[in-house]
């Protein structure tokens, strides 16, 4: 973005971005019961939530405008720059978007649909069998599609900060294990002994380090 556009107010760019992650993860996830909805509609709030500072208006930036100014007085506050708040508070120089964490943040967020993509098609195949998935990413950890979606919130917050999606990251947090947990006492009612043999052997969601997680 050159430095004779406006920053903010581009509530096109917010409408178009928040449209097509929010689609392409749908095309990933596909939610169909009202537990899928809950969490997609989660996801999407923080992806909202996101692009409205991202290009709509920076509210993290106009509550932390005087100690930012304060701290780094020769910062445009108002620059699309500054809202990459970590470059700034690391005292990186330079474009933003080639810095360490920006580059990780497109890692994360590469890894976190492809894996999205990658349980689903596993998930999609069991459902129409009838059975327990155990395949994939589900051979190694037993919610591939929770820790994809995690994945994704931590690339953004990496690429661009705000104090609501701070906020809202440990919530989100918490309602996936919760729905985890949830979904587990449902696969035990429906699949018994194959489920409890298979949550002894494969961890909740951090894969063990004695195996690799196959992503696709």
């Amino acid at each position: 973005m050159s430095h004779d556009q406006p920053a903010y107010g581009l509530w096109m760019l917010v409408i178009l971005n928040s449209a097509i992650f929010i689609m392409f993860a749908y095309s990933f996830f596909k939610p169909a019961t009202a537990r899928d909805w809950r969490t997609f509609g989660a996801f999407s709030a923080f992806i909202v939530a996101l692009f409205v500072e991202m290009y709509g208006f920076p509210l993290t930036i106009y509550l932390l405008s005087g100690w930012l100014q304060t701290k780094y007085p020769g910062l445009d506050i108002l620059s699309h720059d500054a809202g990459h708040l970590w470059s700034t508070l690391l005292g990186e120089k330079g474009d933003p978007h080639f810095g360490a964490l920006h580059i990780a943040s497109y890692i994360f967020l590469a890894y976190g649909f492809i894996l999205l993509s990658s349980a689903w098609n596993v998930l999609y195949h069991a459902q129409r069998r009838d059975a327990l998935a155990v395949a994939g990413p589900y051979a190694v950890i037993r919610h591939p599609q929770y820790v994809a979606f995690v994945l994704i919130l931590l690339g953004f917050l990496l690429q661009w900060p705000t104090l609501l999606t701070l906020v809202m990251f440990p919530i989100l947090l918490v309602m996936y294990a919760r729905l985890a947990i949830t979904e587990e006492a449902e696969m035990r009612k429906r699949f018994g002994a194959e489920f409890d043999a298979y949550a002894a052997r494969t961890p909740r969601f951090l894969p063990s380090w004695r195996k690799q997680m196959p992503v696709v």
